[in-house]
C-alpha cells in the first residue's frame, strides 16, 4: 500500500465564498486534488483516473494534514482512503478512465466497445428453487449416498432445463460454436446435468468424502515444481466443470494450499446451504474489490499459497481485453493478470473436467511467468497471457463441451453481429 501526505490551504481559489467563518474543504476539491496526488505517485503513464465510488465520513477544514493511502485492487483499479490525524475522511475506488476501461484486441488495440450485458446477467442472476428444496436435496443426499441422489439429481435438472429458457437459448448459442452442429435437445439437457452433477459433488467434496471421485491429473508435475520454489502462484480457471475439486487434489499433493480470491455475489447462497450446521472443508476467500485485497494477496503468495481466481467474466468497468473465443469476439477480464504481472509471479490454468459418473479429470498448464517479465514489456506480456488462457479454455470447451457453466449470452448478442474476423481481433499467440 502507498501513501502520501497533502495538504489543502485556505488560499486555494476553489475556497473563495466557501462557508465564510467556519470553511470546510469541498468534496470535490478534495477528490481532485487526491486524483493528483494518486496520478503523480503512481507514474500512470497515458492513463487517467476516475472516481468510482466515494464515500465521506467528516468534513475536513483548510490546512489539514490528510494521510492519502491507495493500493491497487486485482480488477485494474485502485483502492483508496483519506485520514486525518488518524480519523477517516473518506474512502472508496479509482477507475482507469481512457484505454484500461474498454476493451482491447489481443494487439492492445482499442475496438469498438459493446456492451457488458453479461456482467449484469451473470452477477444479478436469481437462484432457481427454494430454501427448503435445497435442504430437502442436502439432507437426502448425505443420507441416501451418492448415487441414489444422482437418480433425484435428474428431477432438478428437467426442471431447469424446463423453466429457465434463457439458460436453454445460452445453452443452444454456446453449444452450436463448440459442437459444431446445431446442437440437440438430449445435448441441452446434458450440460444442464453436468452442472447440476457438479453442484451435488460439491456438497460430498466440502465434507471430504473424496474416496467417492476418481480423478485423474494432467500436468501434476508442474504442480509439484511450483510448491517445491515456495513463492506461490496465480490459478485461473473458468465456469468450466469443477473448481472444487482442487480439494481433493490438495490431498494428493503436500504442500499445495489454495486461496480463492473472488467478487461476492448471490451464488454463495447454495455453499452456504451446504456448510450449515456441519463442520465442512472451507477454502480461505479473499473479498476482491475490498482495501487491503491486493495485500492479502501478497501475504498469500508469500507464503507459498496459490491464489485462484475464475477469469472468465468481466465486472463492470473492470479492464477487459476482447479476445476470439470459439469464432466469435468476447469480453475477458485482463485484471487477474494484471495482479499477476504487478505482484511477479507465475499464472498456471486449472481445469477439473467432469467425465460422467465419478469421473474428474484435472489439468494444470502454464500460462504465463511474470517473475521473468521486464516493466517496458508488461503491457504485451499481459495481453499474450490472456490470449493463452482463452486459447486453453476454447480447446477444453471443444474437447468437453457438457462442461461450459455460463448460462447466460456470454457473447453479448454477437451472434447478430460482426465475426471475430472482421472486427480484427485475433486469436492467441502460439
Amino acid at each position: 500500500m502507498s501513501a502520501v501526505t497533502v495538504t489543502i490551504g485556505a488560499e486555494h481559489p476553489a475556497l473563495a465564498g466557501h462557508f465564510p467563518g467556519a470553511p470546510i474543504l469541498p468534496g470535490v476539491l478534495l477528490l481532485d486534488e487526491m486524483l493528483r496526488a494518486v496520478e503523480q505517485q503512481r507514474s500512470c503513464a497515458g492513463t487517467r483516473w476516475r472516481i468510482g465510488a466515494a464515500k465521506f465520513v467528516k468534513p475536513v477544514r483548510p490546512g489539514e494534514t490528510l494521510t492519502l493511502e491507495h493500493e491497487p485492487l486485482p480488477n485494474g483499479s485502485i483502492a483508496f482512503r483519506i485520514a486525518s490525524a488518524g480519523q477517516a475522511v473518506a474512502h472508496g475506488v479509482l477507475v482507469p478512465a481512457i484505454a484500461p476501461t474498454g476493451p482491447h484486441d489481443a494487439r492492445g488495440a482499442a475496438v469498438p466497445a459493446g456492451p457488458r450485458a453479461s456482467a449484469a446477467q451473470w452477477a444479478g442472476a436469481p437462484e432457481r428453487g427454494s430454501a427448503t428444496l435445497l435442504r430437502i436435496m442436502i439432507f437426502l443426499s448425505l443420507r441416501l449416498g451418492r448415487p441414489v441422489a444422482r437418480c433425484l439429481l435428474h428431477l432438478i435438472a428437467a426442471y431447469f432445463f424446463a423453466f429457465a429458457p434463457g439458460a436453454r437459448r445460452s445453452a443452444r448459442q454456446y453449444l452450436r460454436r463448440a459442437l459444431g452442429r446445431e446442437p440437440a435437445a438430449r445435448d441441452r439437457y446434458r450440460q444442464v446435468f453436468a452442472f447440476a452433477s457438479t453442484i451435488l459433488d460439491r456438497l460430498y467434496l466440502m465434507r471430504e468424502r473424496y474416496g467417492l471421485f476418481a480423478i485423474s491429473i494432467e500436468g501434476e508435475e508442474l504442480m509439484r515444481d511450483t510448491v517445491a520454489r515456495g513463492s506461490g502462484a496465480f490459478l485461473l480457471g473458468a465456469h468450466l466443470g469443477s473448481f472444487e475439486i482442487m480439494s481433493a487434489v490438495g490431498r494428493r499433493q503436500a504442500g499445495l494450499r489454495v486461496a480463492m480470491a473472488m467478487y461476492e455475489h448471490n451464488a454463495s447462497r447454495v455453499a452456504a446451504f451446504f456448510r450449515a450446521g456441519n463442520r465442512v472443508s472451507a477454502p480461505e476467500i479473499i473479498a476482491l474489490g475490498r482495501l487491503g485485497a491486493m495485500l492479502r494477496i501478497r501475504d498469500c503468495l508469500d507464503a507459498g499459497k496459490f491464489v485462484g481466481m475464475l477469469a472468465d467474466r468481466t465486472i463492470a468497468a473492470a479492464p477487459a481485453q476482447l479476445v476470439s473465443f470459439l469464432g466469435r469476439a468476447a469480453l475477458f477480464p485482463s485484471g487477474p493478470m494484471r495482479a499477476a504481472a504487478a505482484l511477479r509471479r507465475p499464472v498456471i490454468f486449472m481445469t477439473g473436467l467432469y467425465r460422467g459418473g465419478n469421473h474428474y479429470h484435472v489439468v494444470f498448464r502454464q500460462i504465463a511467468d511474470f517473475s521473468r517479465s521486464e516493466p517496458a514489456g508488461r503491457e504485451a506480456a499481459v495481453r499474450d497471457a490472456v490470449a493463452r488462457y482463452v486459447a486453453l479454455l476454447e480447446a477444453h470447451c471443444r474437447s468437453d463441451p457438457y462442461n461450459w457453466f455460463n448460462f447466460y449470452d456470454f457473447w453479448h448478442g454477437a451472434d447478430v453481429g460482426e465475426t471475430a474476423s472482421e472486427r480484427g481481433v485475433t486469436g492467441s499467440p502460439p
